[in-house]
């Protein structure tokens, strides 16, 4: 009974042998050594509305509950989401299974056989019972298993990121396709308004025709634009279809619901446009950027997994059992054994260096990928700023030429009905009203479009972490051994 008690004695010490942990210790760039600017270029645009709502919630300042049932019901029901909670569940079942690698394995085995005894007079039945179990434990000498741990865990926090992600991109598309069915419905209503107008003209025209006032040539233009106004009523009624099937598929029902949603013609809704900020808080923001930055991390820990692998390995095993006639003749005849196996590799052909490269390599691949994803994420801010910006100017004026277009318009009809001007004015006057109030619809269509490209582009649609204090990249992470 010494050995095993020996035994029990051992583990926790094994447990607790100091390791050292091989390659370079997991960092990541900071804003500095990434370059980022201190300031967007295009700055911050004025803001439609006071900013009160989280970027956590965005689509909230565009106050049209419409458009929140059905982001909240992509939220609940979206399939690209649940996918992605599949794969952090998935990544999270993956570090327990690399964190068991800090343990060690039991096994316990017990038998009882029943033997026939002759003894020549008579039979005799005698049970035999044996009871005992093993481990097994490999030292992490020098930091592979932990340096396993350091990556999968920023394995899981790069796939939890990217569920974010798409958490952002599903209702950015969501927010994106019913502006897009409001433009079309719009569109749609002011090409009927047009239609009807260009009715009442074209009566005028025939009556001045048979009046033989004017020429027949004014009641064929008159009959063309109208037929050509006529002709744009199946494209908005195709993009309205469009952005409502969409619309069903992110949200998981019927187009026939979403339709019901929607409703007639609704207002193009506008939202309060947020503070840019800093660039440096894309960094936080941004999940795509998290995510960058988490994979980075992982690739910089494999290297010490690598390397550890150019190591001796040290495996400890132990075993107790014994046998018996009873449980209690078992436990007495019990023995126990440890043993301790050291496993080096010796010529294995550059296999194992060739490795430690190869995950160097990928290091460097994901540092590039890192910085690239936070320059792309700095361009889309500064693009949605400036699109932000020049939208609004643009309606400004937009809505100016609106209210001329409608008053030639006007003007032009009586006088053409009163014989001072000709046909071709009237005919100019109409196509500049059609023109312009596409135009002004579209321009406010734009400047919502650039609201929500800008909150998704900031990183807004989900609950940001507490910021964390990330180390500087040091040589070690682009590929040199401390």
């Amino acid at each position: 009974m010494i050995l095993p008690h020996r035994l029990a004695l051992l583990l926790p010490v094994i447990l607790l042998l100091p390791a050292c942990a091989l390659g370079p210790e997991p960092r990541s760039p900071s804003a500095e050594e990434l370059g980022l600017p201190s300031a967007y270029l295009a700055g911050s645009p004025q803001p439609a509305g006071p900013v009160t709502a989280d970027l956590a919630t965005w689509w909230t300042t565009f106050d049209d509950p419409t458009l929140a049932r059905l982001v909240d019901r992509s939220l609940e029901a979206n399939t690209d989401l649940d996918a992605a909670a599949a794969r952090v569940r998935q990544a999270r079942a993956s570090l327990v299974i690399v964190r068991a690698g800090l343990w060690p394995s039991l096994g316990v085995g017990a038998t009882a056989a029943v033997r026939e005894a002759d003894t020549g007079s008579f039979s005799l039945d005698a049970t035999t019972y044996t009871a005992g179990f093993d481990a097994a434990y490999e030292v992490d000498l020098f930091g592979g298993t932990r340096r396993s741990i350091e990556a999968s865990t920023a394995d899981l926090a790069a796939v939890e990121a990217s569920r974010q992600s798409v958490r952002i991109s599903v209702v950015a598309e969501v927010a994106l396709n019913y502006l897009d069915a409001r433009l079309a419905q719009q569109q749609f209503d002011i090409a009927r308004q047009n239609l009807a107008a260009q009715d009442e003209t074209l009566q005028i025209v025939e009556w001045r025709v048979m009046a033989g006032l004017v020429g027949q040539l004014d009641l064929e233009q008159a009959r063309r634009l109208r037929a050509q106004t006529a002709a744009a009523l199946p494209l908005f009624e195709q993009s309205l279809a469009s952005a409502t099937n969409r619309l069903a598929v992110l949200t998981v029902q019927s187009s026939s619901a979403v339709e019901a949603q929607l409703g007639g013609t609704g207002e193009i809704p506008l939202a309060a446009v947020p503070d840019a900020g800093i660039p440096a808080e894309l960094l936080r923001r941004r999940p795509d950027v998290l995510a960058a930055e988490r994979t980075l991390v992982a690739d910089i820990a494999l290297i010490g997994v690598r390397e550890a692998d150019l190591y001796p390995a040290l495996r400890l095993t132990g075993s107790f059992g014994g046998a018996g006639t009873s449980l209690g003749n078992t436990l007495d005849a019990a023995v126990g054994a440890l043993a301790a196996g050291l496993t080096a590799p010796i010529f294995e052909g550059g296999r194992l260096r060739a490795a430690v490269e190869q995950q160097r390599a990928a290091a460097d691949a994901s540092l590039a990928n890192y910085h690239g994803t936070v320059l792309a994420a700095i361009e889309e801010t500064e693009n949605a700023l400036v699109a932000a910006d020049v939208a609004a100017r643009r309606e400004v004026e937009l809505v100016v030429a609106l209210e001329a277009a409608r008053n030639a318009v006007l003007l032009a009809r009586n006088q053409y009905q009163a014989g001072l001007i000709d046909f071709q004015t009237l005919l100019d006057s109409e196509r500049s009203l059609l023109t312009t109030e596409d135009s002004r619809l579209s321009v406010r269509a734009a400047r919502s479009v650039a609201a929500v490209q800008l909150y998704k582009a900031l990183g807004g649609g989900w609950n940001v972490a507490p910021a964390e204090a990330l180390p500087a990249v040091s040589d070690a992470a682009r590929g040199n051994s401390p």
